[in-house]
Formats: C-alpha cells, sequence, structure tokens
C-alpha cells in the first residue's frame, strides 16, 4: 500500500477578495470608533455624576430620619435628648449620667457619618422654632454652621 499525498490547495493571489477579506481595520476605521466611544462617554458621564449625587442626597434626608427615630428610642429609655456635647456617641456610648440607656443604638456600634464621610451635626437644644434638637448633614459641600441653610440637610 502506498500512500499518496494529496496535492496542495492553490494559493490565492494577494488582490483577490478572499485575500482582502483578512485584513482588518484600517487605521482611520479605528479612530472612528474610538471618537464616537469618547463623545458616547462625554454625553452619559455627565447625567450619570448627577444621578449619583441626587442619590447621596436621598440618602442623607433617609439617614437624617432614620437617626431621629433612633434618638426618639434614646429619649424614650434615658427620658431626654442626648446633650450637644455627648452628641451622637451617646446613640453608641452610655454617657455618664443616662440612667435607663439601653445601648447601643445603631447597628454597627459605630457613630454614623453621611453619605459624604462627614459626621452629622448635632445641636440640643434646637437653634429653629418648633424643634428639640437639630440634627444635619452638611451635605455635598460639608456646610458648617447654623441649621436650615442652603445645602443642608436637616431634620424636618
Amino acid at each position: 500500500m502506498t500512500l499518496r499525498q494529496s496535492p496542495a490547495p492553490p494559493r490565492t493571489p494577494p488582490d483577490t477578495p478572499l485575500h482582502r477579506d483578512e485584513r482588518g481595520f484600517t487605521l482611520l476605521e479605528l479612530l472612528v470608533v474610538i471618537a464616537i466611544l469618547g463623545l458616547l462617554v462625554a454625553l452619559v458621564a455627565p447625567a450619570a455624576l448627577r444621578q449619583l449625587g441626587g442619590a447621596r442626597v436621598s440618602v442623607a434626608k433617609q439617614s437624617v430620619a432614620q437617626l431621629g427615630t433612633v434618638l426618639d428610642l434614646y429619649k424614650l429609655d434615658v427620658g431626654s435628648y442626648p446633650s450637644s456635647e455627648d452628641g451622637l456617641k451617646a446613640l453608641v456610648e452610655k454617657p455618664g449620667d443616662a440612667e435607663g440607656w439601653a445601648g447601643p443604638y445603631t447597628k454597627d456600634s459605630r457613630v454614623p457619618l453621611d453619605p459624604w464621610n462627614h459626621p452629622y451635626l448635632y445641636a440640643n437644644p434646637s437653634t429653629r422654632p418648633n424643634h428639640e434638637y437639630d440634627l444635619c448633614s452638611g451635605g455635598p459641600k460639608n456646610i458648617q454652621g447654623s441649621p436650615g441653610q442652603d445645602g443642608m440637610i436637616c431634620n424636618p
């Protein structure tokens, strides 16, 4: 039995349609695609960042409301809201004069921070009419000072 070798397939010349399809993308085509992608990123990124900023404000409002509920629980146990000196730390560590303290009142036993990782501002008594205490986030610009300033997120 003799083995016969099959003839090699014929080579196609470089300018036939089969050879042209194997080439790939030109530099111009790649630059056009990169430019289109860059344009899409430039248009979408600002809108995405605005949404993120709005979400943080919403989270801050909800957190201030939840901390208000936690402060109400503290008041039920102790009989009064924490002093300005004790601040929100009274929710995780028993102040010396807090009879009936049943804390810690937060899940992770830490003083919570606002969505921008700044401490909440707390004052008792309140400087605003019809409020027992002030609990505020300084917002994205970390505004310090009197509650109710533009950009601050405070308890209602």
